[in-house]
């Protein structure tokens, strides 16, 4: 039962502190200065290589609904 204790205590004070500061530290990544561009990129990535959008009579739409 001494164990459960102290993971209990460990889990209670210095794991809570850690899982924090490294939330802390995501969200700082990801807030950073000069990030905005690499994200947006990221979100358009799928569009890259669409000139336009998918016609009814296209070949990929007919296999797709089969």
């Amino acid at each position: 039962m001494e164990t459960y204790t102290w993971l209990r205590s460990f889990a209670d004070s210095w794991h809570l502190l850690f899982m924090t500061l490294f939330f802390l530290g995501v969200v700082v990544w990801v807030l950073r200065p000069g990030s905005r561009d690499l994200h947006r990129e990221s979100a358009n990535m799928i569009f890259r290589n669409e000139d336009k959008p998918a016609s009814a009579g296209d070949n990929a739409t007919e296999e797709a609904r089969k």
